[in-house]
């Protein structure tokens, strides 16, 4: 039986040797100490890093697996068995081992220095690995007489998903989802003839935003702290970098603002615009400021779409919904399910304004939509008596 001074004596002589950079003498250590049957998940470790670094990828394999049987959850282990499957050239084990550790690692809090360095490196080498695997499958598919440019849009997503270079997006809406409608990011506004006449009249409509922000009257932050309930957590809350300038609100005209925007709610005539008492119409000019990002949020329902009119863009403006961005180009309507996580940038110097308001999704029969805007009346009126 081997004394319990000399086994700690014998960890010591191999913590000292792997750090001067003697991977056999340390790896006879731990060794010694395993074969007593003193091994921990510690000693596991150890000896997996010394077999490692002699170059013995399955001797290294057999310790670190002791310690995920263990401890499933072991940083430490998780991110050395994505490196030896990763030196094996098996890229897409290796990442599943790197992408473990990055969940386990966001739950664990603050990291100690080297772990947090080597889930970075771990990080890098996960997005080297899916760019690899990209151009495989693309290269395949080449071989094989697919050209994934004429195959569409949504195959060249899925493959980008496949890859785990982009991840799904899915309808998330913050306080009601209908079941059973499409997951379409952008939606072409090209096929709705109401689109093609708000387009036309950009120009006129563009003159009463400008003439809005010539005196900022009747601007207020776009995000602003609700009545008798808890702010959500939002970098905009309250700023007025995000600005809105409503027409309607809350199914109601804002008389003043409206009176100054003739021609814009004359454009809107033809638009499948929902009329639920406390609720919609919803129209507005939004205003961004230069410098301003507004970040990934998911909005309230997915049984309308939101209708952006850009009226005056400076350079560098974009929306991206799910894994699509755009550039939001001046009198180009874009159209999305704002229920699918969404953000929005402006880069430029500038403030950006465009016409935003929702109109009901086109999949929603005339049946569905008379219930929904029941059933939305019913829940403005609970408790009875509240709006």
């Amino acid at each position: 039986m081997v004394a319990q001074d000399d086994l700690e004596a014998a960890v010591q002589s191999g913590v000292a040797a792997l750090r001067r950079g003697d991977a056999r003498a340390a790896r006879d250590a731990f060794e010694r100490v395993a074969a007593a049957g003193r091994g921990t998940p510690q000693l596991w470790l150890l000896l997996a890093q010394s077999c490692a670094i002699a170059g013995d990828d399955r001797a290294a394999h057999e310790a670190v697996d002791r310690v995920l049987s263990a401890d499933r959850t072991n940083l430490h282990a998780m991110l050395m068995k994505g490196d030896l499957l990763a030196r094996a050239g098996d890229d897409r084990a290796a990442s599943s081992w790197y992408d473990a550790a990055l969940r386990a690692a966001a739950r664990a809090g603050p990291l100690p220095p080297d772990l947090a360095e080597r889930l970075k490196r771990a990080e890098a080498a996960n997005a080297h690995a899916r760019s690899r695997y990209k151009a495989h499958l693309e290269g395949q598919l080449a071989a094989a007489g697919v050209d994934s440019a004429s195959a569409g849009k949504r195959f060249r997503e899925a493959i980008d998903i496949l890859s785990g270079t982009a991840r799904p997006y899915f309808q998330e809406p913050t306080s009601f989802f209908f079941p059973g409608l499409p997951q379409i990011a952008f939606y072409d506004a090209d096929r709705f003839a109401w689109v093609k006449t708000l387009e036309a009249a950009v120009p006129q409509i563009r003159a009463e935003v400008e003439a809005v922000l010539t005196s900022d009257h009747g601007l207020t932050p776009y995000v602003e702290r609700p009545k008798n309930r808890p702010a959500k957590a939002h970098s905009l809350l309250d700023d007025a970098r995000w600005s809105a300038f409503h027409l309607w609100r809350d199914g109601e005209p804002v008389e003043a603002n409206a009176a100054r925007c003739p021609a814009t709610l004359a454009a809107l005539a033809d638009a499948p615009i929902p009329r639920i008492r406390g609720r919609s119409p919803m129209v507005l000019f939004s205003i961004l400021k230069g410098g301003t990002h507004i970040p990934p949020h998911n909005g309230m329902l997915n049984t309308r779409l939101i209708c952006h009119i850009p009226l005056i863009v400076p350079p560098d403006c974009a929306l991206r919904v799910g894994n699509e961005t755009r550039e939001v180009e001046e009198g180009r309507a874009l159209l999305f399910d704002d229920s699918i996580e969404h953000e929005a940038w402006n880069r430029s110097d500038r403030s950006r304004a465009i016409l935003l308001f929702e109109v009901w999704r086109p999949e929603l029969s005339p049946e569905e939509r008379a219930a929904l805007t029941a059933m939305f009346e019913a829940v403005n009126t609970y408790p009875a008596g509240e709006g």
